[in-house]
């Protein structure tokens, strides 16, 4: 698997190659600024890029951006945010910008490599990995949503596990109900969200976006 690094701090830089290297990845790139990650993007195509937010110039949102930008030119270009932050603007921006291929981990919550690496290769097979704290952040900000407020107590339980990447199994293992409440549970997510059932599409992720897109500022 080709991997794609932005980074700006050398130790960590060096320790995520290192890390992912021992683990099969082939590292295509590693860079420290927005600008390049683009350029090795473009240039690579790897199978999947982690990018942490703040880089230079301004170590403000530098990744973030480049990442949404990315996935604009190019996508559903898999894409890992590790960081110590959730920026909130750029990240529902980046999660909306496509069905597939979107993590967000925060650092200082990866408390095992294994699941840093599933995580990583989840993010390059499609999936979608939410850290649990940048979910929070996002929805405590969503403004009100008729459809929202149809949902019960329970559903809303049920869609902000689903944003955290959860399986059906592991949500009912969560709330301690079987495999098939919670199916009934997403169905009337998707029936009260006004998610069609249509081929195109994947209607368990758009719910999600639904869920996270209401936690956007006015701009």
């Amino acid at each position: 698997m080709r991997a794609v690094i932005a980074e700006d701090s050398v130790v960590l830089r060096e320790g995520l190659i290192r890390l992912l290297e021992e683990q099969g990845f082939e590292i295509v790139a590693a860079v420290d600024n927005g600008d390049d990650l683009i350029s090795a993007v473009r240039e690579h195509r790897p199978d999947v890029s982690i990018v942490d937010v703040r880089m230079p110039p301004s170590f403000r949102d530098e990744g973030l951006r480049a990442a949404v930008t990315i996935r604009k030119e190019i996508p559903n270009t898999p894409i890992v945010v590790f960081s110590q932050y959730v920026e909130e603007r750029y990240a529902a921006e980046l999660i909306e910008s496509g069905t597939n291929g979107v993590g967000y981990l925060l650092k200082d919550r990866v408390a095992d490599v294994r699941d840093f690496i599933r995580a990583i290769k989840q993010v390059a097979g499609g999936g979608t990995v939410l850290d649990p704290e940048v979910v929070t952040q996002l929805v405590t900000r969503r403004r009100t949503d008729n459809r929202l407020d149809a949902l019960t107590p329970r559903e809303h339980e049920v869609l902000a596990l689903m944003a955290e990447g959860k399986t059906n199994a592991a949500i009912a293992d969560q709330i301690y109900v079987s495999e098939g409440t919670v199916e009934k549970h997403i169905r009337g997510i998707f029936s009260k969200l006004e998610l069609e059932d249509a081929e195109t599409m994947h209607r368990r992720v758009l719910a999600v976006l639904t869920f996270l897109r209401l936690g956007e500022d006015e701009r």
